[in-house]
Order: C-alpha cells, then structure tokens, then sequence
C-alpha cells in the first residue's frame, strides 16, 4: 500500500449556501490523499494508479458544481477519484474555501472528509 497526495490545487467554484457565492463565486484550495492498495514494480505504469488523472477529474467536477454544500462537493470529488481505479482504496479531500462571505477575520474554512 502507499499514498498519493497533492497539495493546494487550485480553483474557482460556484458552490455555495447564498446567491453571491452561485454568482461571483469563491477561491477553493483542495489538497488530495489517496490510499493505493498495490506496490509499484520495475518501473511500470500499470503497476501504478496514474496522479495525472486527479487534477482534471477534480477539475471537472468543481468547474461545473453549483451545489450548495462544500462537503457535497468533496463526497463527488471522493466518489469520482474512487472510480478511476479498482486499486484505490480511499480518497481523503480537503477543500479550503476562501473569501468566504462570513463576518470575521480568518483566511479560509477548510472541511476534510475521507472515503
């Protein structure tokens, strides 16, 4: 077994409780730990679950969310990355949400789900 992990993906959403958030939307920060379970061998891309995938699946699925919920969010992104490949044995997100319309001083919300 090993891990994955990439950290501070970057994106814009549209995700959110309140209209400014579905409008202007916000800032996200995700960072991705997935759980493999299988040992690479002789330096072969089969033997391996390919990271490439990751980024564009999380990309896809952020761009074109409007669902109100960060968490619903990170279960799509688990449930997506999960299907990429049987030898994925959980996916851990964490999802920064920045410039979030609360009043207050602080950098972000983050929420860390795991499946």
């Amino acid at each position: 077994m090993y891990l994955i992990r990439i950290h501070n993906m970057k994106f814009h959403s549209h995700i959110g409780v309140l209209k400014e958030e579905k409008v202007v939307g916000q800032n996200l920060q995700i960072d991705l730990m997935v759980k493999v379970n299988a040992q690479p061998a002789n330096d072969d891309l089969k033997t391996t679950v390919s990271y490439a995938d990751f980024y564009p699946a999380t990309e896809a699925i952020v761009t074109s969310s409007h669902a109100d919920l960060v968490e619903t969010l990170a279960e799509t992104i688990i449930s997506r990355i999960k299907r990429l490949d049987s030898r994925i044995a959980t996916v851990q997100v964490k999802i920064k949400k920045q410039s979030t319309p609360i009043d207050g001083a602080f950098d972000d919300v983050e929420i860390q789900m795991e499946g």
